[in-house]
């Protein structure tokens, strides 16, 4: 008999353990992440810097706002395949810009609907002078983004992600800064691109997944008791 009443204890043990491991876990990543969500709001709240020279001086400066002053190169622009904040599919106009010492940034000026996408159609919208850019630094992905998005094919000017060691080459152009900014929602000439599309969405449900975790520990222990108080009947 009491062979058989440990057994269920000896199974319920580790499990109970093995839960609230992974409750903990998540309070845990619940802290990491609203770390995370409060320096990226903190980075795009901060004030403007300068386009850092190189990708090791850029690390630790993800989506902090850049101010840039340069001339566009509209001759050597890209379209990205993009989806803009309302959920409209478009493309993404990528630009290099010819910063004063010679060097060129990648800017993502904003979305276009595909109609827009031969740059005749928008000829306002290309900037001639020099001007002043303001965006959030994006840094490469070590990957494409996802295994959903296609393959750049530069060979076809077929672009589905922002990669400027690849489009450095495909317009070459030597000095090209290894990350871009996406450019802020000030309005363009003639309303094309539309700037802003920046989307940081960080899910933050690890809240919800320690309760869980949590009350299935606790389930687990009221199983166990309930069983054991109704075993003598048995």
């Amino acid at each position: 008999m009491a062979r058989r009443r440990l057994g269920p204890l000896l199974l319920t043990i580790p499990m109970v353990l093995v839960l609230l491991g992974l409750g903990t876990w998540q309070v845990e990543r619940l802290y990491w992440k609203e770390g995370l969500i409060a320096a990226l709001d903190a980075a795009r709240s901060a004030p403007p810097v300068a386009p850092p020279p190189s990708l090791a001086a850029a690390a630790s400066l993800a989506y902090r706002r850049v101010a840039a002053t340069g001339r566009f190169l509209h001759d050597k622009e890209f379209a990205v395949a993009a989806i803009s904040q309302t959920g409209d599919y478009g493309l993404a106009v990528v630009t290099p810009l010819r910063l004063a010492d010679g060097s060129f940034l990648l800017v993502n000026r904003g979305w276009v609907p595909k109609d827009r996408q031969s740059p005749d159609s928008r000829r306002a919208g290309e900037i001639a002078a020099e001007t002043t850019i303001t965006g959030l630094l994006r840094l490469p992905n070590a990957r494409k983004p996802s295994w959903f998005t296609p393959d750049n094919r530069p060979e076809a000017s077929q672009w589905y992600y922002i990669d400027p060691t690849a489009m450095a080459a495909a317009a070459r152009l030597e000095g090209v800064l290894p990350y871009w900014i996406d450019a802020d929602a000030t309005p363009n000439p003639g309303a094309y691109p539309i700037g802003g599309q920046t989307i940081v969405d960080i899910p933050n449900n690890h809240l919800q997944y320690a309760i869980t975790w949590y009350s299935l520990a606790m389930a687990l222990i009221a199983i166990y008791l309930i069983s054991e108080r109704r075993r003598p009947r048995d």
